[in-house]
C-alpha cells in the first residue's frame, strides 16, 4: 500500500485498484519465491522443521468452536475448500482472472490493467475459468 501511495500517488483514483492488485500480486509470488528457496535449504535442520510447523497452527485452531449453525458452517467450509481445489487446478493466468472478476469485483478494463493484457486476455481467461470450474464443479456452483 505503501509502494502504491508513493510512487502511484500522481495517477487518478481509477487507476489505483488494478495497480494495487498488481503490486500485490508480484509480493506473494516473490514471498513464495522466498519461502521456496528458504524452505530448501533449511529443510535439513530439526529445529527448523519444527518451527514450521508450530507456525502454521493458530490459536484459534486449538479452541472448540460452540457458535450455532456448526453444521452449516461445516457445509459452507468443505463447498469452499472444493471451490479452492478447482480454482487451485486452473492455470494461474485463468486464477488470476477469475479471483479479481469475480471475488474482487473489477471490472474487465481494471482486470485487464492488474494482469498486465489486453481486456479480450481477460475475457477469454474468465471464460475458460468458468468453464474449467462448471465442468469439475457441476452446474449447481
Amino acid at each position: 500500500m505503501l509502494q502504491l501511495a508513493r510512487r502511484y500517488g500522481h495517477r487518478p483514483a481509477a487507476e489505483w485498484r488494478p495497480l494495487f492488485y498488481r503490486i500485490l500480486q508480484n509480493r506473494v509470488r516473490d514471498y513464495q519465491r522466498r519461502r521456496q528457496v528458504r524452505n530448501r535449504m533449511f529443510a535439513w535442520l530439526p529445529s527448523f522443521a519444527a518451527e514450521d510447523e508450530a507456525a502454521d497452527v493458530a490459536p484459534g485452531d486449538l479452541a472448540p468452536d460452540e457458535r450455532p449453525g456448526v453444521v452449516e458452517q461445516l457445509m459452507a467450509g468443505e463447498a469452499m475448500a472444493t471451490l479452492e481445489r478447482g480454482i487451485a487446478a486452473l492455470p494461474e493466468r485463468q486464477q488470476q482472472a477469475f479471483m479479481l472478476r469475480t471475488f474482487e469485483g473489477l471490472d474487465t478494463a481494471q482486470t485487464a490493467s492488474a494482469m498486465g493484457c489486453s481486456e479480450g486476455s481477460v475475457k477469454t481467461h474468465y471464460s475458460r475459468a468458468l468453464h474449467a470450474l462448471r465442468e469439475k464443479l457441476g452446474e449447481a456452483w
